[in-house]
């Protein structure tokens, strides 16, 4: 099986300089999967999958093995921008033979592309944009949500912070589709429970480094939770300051609504400690994910798998399972033919388990909320986690009947 990586420049911002792939002959072609990661590979997100979901993606092709047909991985960097990531789906769907798209942080990005793939029929699975319209009402016949969303983390990390006492909030929010949906989705459960709002101010994403005027606006709010509607960077970078004003010092709780293992490294546990938070995958939850987390370690230059890179994984192993259910040539006709197929079939592996993906392009897996170790609490390198509740599978995310998915059946 050929397995190829090959790094791919991207536009600037208007005109710009797309992607070079080589072309296959007319019978390479005909037997090849093409397999695009498009992810941040050089801003706030690049450490949330970039090279990682890459390399997760490769690994997964590795161990699928020979079927009778190749599998080529090729990537590119979107800039979390909504016309750059749109116009390279384009072409790679159009020219260089492109069956699926895969990763694709950045929820305004994310939208963008699944548009391109119901018009190109052709396959996407999103691993990184959180915005739960993404099986809601902008859900796509051509499009599988595998790992996360704004309801799943508003539910859990926000559900247990108003639990604990922490009813009135404050957002920092990024200004874009990711930032308004997780904003929504939080405040809905922040009110079922009685809780209140009192305020948000929302960035510009994703040209900010300096929160202290928004911290100081959240402070002033006397709000018990500063609610982080973001990721990546911003999230790391919110945390930092907030430290660097006493803020939690003085009894305000930071909600992280959106944080991940490598930003918890980042930060170090010093700074990180005691915050609770919500992912799908731990490298150390069970003897499964420990497994799957010691065969792709020496493809991750020092670090370890996040929800984001593991979903990587596990989407295109099992992509991978439903090109070979029903052949290469029908996958490669039709992206509604292929996602149809992969929602028939249960998934399964060691990153995630066993599961299923429901009709409104959902994968369904366990939400884990967890809370950062301190450092004393630490036995290893990367043991940052002790697990605090599961919320299971079918209980995890927006009940089908409540997204107004055109494609659920009343």
């Amino acid at each position: 099986m050929e397995i190829t990586r090959r790094s791919l420049m991207t536009a600037s911002v208007g005109a710009a300089l797309m992607p070079m792939v080589p072309r296959l002959s007319r019978a390479q072609a005909a037997n090849t999967i093409r397999i695009g990661v498009l992810n941040d590979q050089s801003g706030p997100y690049r450490d949330i999958s970039g090279p990682y979901g890459v390399a997760c993606t490769q690994v997964a092709v590795q161990e699928f093995g020979s079927h009778g047909f190749n599998v080529e991985v090729i990537s590119a960097d979107h800039q979390n921008k909504p016309d750059v990531g749109a116009n390279i789906a384009r072409q790679w769907y159009d020219r260089d033979g492109v069956d699926l798209i895969i990763d694709v942080p950045t929820s305004s990005v994310g939208l963008a592309v699944s548009q391109v793939a119901k018009e190109k029929n052709k396959a996407y699975i999103n691993c990184g944009a959180a915005t739960s319209d993404l099986t809601g009402s902008q859900c796509s016949p051509n499009t599988i949500c595998w790992m996360y969303d704004t309801y799943m983390l508003a539910k859990s990390t926000g559900g247990a912070m108003v639990k604990a006492g922490g009813d009135t909030w404050f957002f920092i929010t990024a200004d874009y589709a990711f930032g308004h949906a997780l904003e929504r989705d939080t405040t809905g459960f922040v009110k079922a429970a009685g809780g209140k709002v009192l305020g948000s101010v929302k960035y510009p994403f994703p040209s900010t480094t300096d929160f202290s005027s928004f911290l100081v606006q959240a402070q002033a709010s006397r709000a018990k939770v500063i609610g982080l509607a973001n990721a990546g960077a911003d999230t790391i970078n919110c945390i930092k300051q907030a430290a660097e004003f006493g803020i939690t010092r003085r009894g305000t709780k930071l909600a992280a609504l959106l944080m991940f293992l490598s930003d918890v490294h980042a930060l170090g546990l010093q700074t990180a400690q005691g915050l609770v938070l919500t992912e799908s995958f731990y490298w150390d939850l069970n003897d499964r994910t420990r497994a799957f987390t010691k065969r792709v370690l020496p493809r991750l230059n020092g670090t370890y798998p996040n929800m984001n890179s593991a979903a990587d994984y596990s989407a295109t192993l099992h992509f991978l399972k439903a090109v070979a259910d029903m052949g290469v040539q029908a996958a490669k006709a039709s992206g509604v033919d292929i996602i149809n197929r992969m929602k028939a079939m249960p998934t399964d592996d060691d990153a995630f388990g066993p599961g299923r993906i429901r009709e409104d392009g959902r994968k369904l897996c366990p939400a884990y909320l967890f809370q950062v170790k301190s450092p004393q609490e630490s036995k290893a390198p990367w043991d940052y986690y002790k697990l605090l509740q599961t919320t299971p599978a079918e209980e995890t995310f927006r009940p089908l009947n409540e997204g107004n998915c055109p494609l659920v059946r009343s």
